[in-house]
């Protein structure tokens, strides 16, 4: 049984075959870490910023195509790809280097859709409309516009130095869904607040606030603390823990319970680089959470919108086969 609207469902659909998924890293920056914002950055982000870190050991972004898809081509046997401008915050910085970087991805052999990393207070009008006006230009079949909100929290979105509040993120995925961009919220469970760390209710009220909001899918993820990161030297000095395994399924079941079924679920964990992570322990074996997130579903009946108009059971589309009709 699907008991959740993946991503690989969506892809299978709109597609019609498996796309894989390429990061590139196109050297853009961030203002929460050139002083812009701040200089510090947010207090769970590591300091390569989530990416490959390829921009800085001089690799063109054709040159960083032709190493994962070689790897995926002969691994896999995919021929079709999502771009994936990962590292740091993509839509930052003179809208020219923006513009130069899109056009480095035309003709990359098998790109067939984009997904881009940035922050919701780094958009306007004119980035927006760059983005939305690639989907024909490169002849992608898919935009997808991925934008950090992390939680709908205005304080703890402070505590964290988060640099923007929910409101701006809710205007930007307004912007881009109005424009044909497939936005997707990044969520984190288990954020430290001023109050002490989140909990499920704080999830479960983020996941509230996008359903309110034009939020065509989401990533989930499980706080872990990197190295070289502020969180880090919370945890070494005990002001920070990390949520448990069992802390974590729970929140994650009692938010996707609330999800609106049509949402695609991106990522249902977060992935620690390797070398990077601190704690807690579980959140380094991707395999075995995979398989207890999907047994604790199972045995606990849990389903994507159980408690929003999905009540009697998962829906049709969670298959990968599914064919509206």
């Amino acid at each position: 049984m699907h008991r959740f609207y993946g991503l690989s469902a969506f892809m299978r659909q709109r597609f019609g075959k498996r796309v894989r998924k390429i990061p590139l890293d196109a050297g853009f920056s961030c203002p929460n870490r050139d002083g812009t914002l701040s200089a510090a950055g947010c207090v769970f982000c590591n300091p390569e910023g989530s990416g490959s870190g390829m921009a800085a050991r001089g690799l063109t972004l054709p040159e960083q195509w032709r190493f994962w898809r070689d790897i995926h081509v002969k691994k896999h046997g995919v021929a079709e790809f999502t771009g994936y401008l990962q590292s740091y915050t993509n839509t930052y910085g003179p809208i020219e280097k923006l513009r130069a970087v899109l056009g480095e991805l035309a003709g990359l052999p098998g790109l067939t859709s984009l997904a881009l990393g940035t922050r919701p207070d780094c958009l306007d009008d004119a980035r927006l409309d760059l983005l939305a006006r690639q989907k024909e230009r490169l002849g992608l079949d898919a935009v997808f516009l991925e934008l950090g909100l992390q939680t709908a929290d205005n304080a703890t979105l402070r505590h964290i130095n988060r640099g923007h509040d929910a409101a701006a993120f809710a205007d930007a995925a307004r912007a881009g869904a109005e424009r044909g961009l497939l936005v997707v919220a990044h969520v984190m469970a288990g954020l430290p607040g001023p109050r002490g760390r989140e909990g499920g209710e704080a999830l479960a009220a983020t996941v509230d606030f996008l359903n309110g909001l034009p939020v065509h899918g989401v990533k989930f993820h499980n706080v872990y603390v990197c190295r070289g990161t502020r969180l880090a030297k919370w945890f070494g000095e005990g002001r920070y823990k990390p949520p448990t395994l069992d802390e974590y399924l729970a929140w994650l079941s009692g938010a996707l319970a609330r999800l609106d079924p049509r949402t695609v679920v991106h990522r249902l964990n977060g992935n620690p680089a390797r070398g990077e992570l601190l704690g807690p322990d579980w959140a380094g074996n991707m395999r075995r959470l995979h398989n207890r997130v999907r047994d604790h579903f199972e045995a606990h009946d849990v389903w994507q919108g159980k408690e929003h108009g999905a009540e009697n059971g998962p829906s049709p589309w969670f298959d990968p086969e599914y064919e509206e009709r």
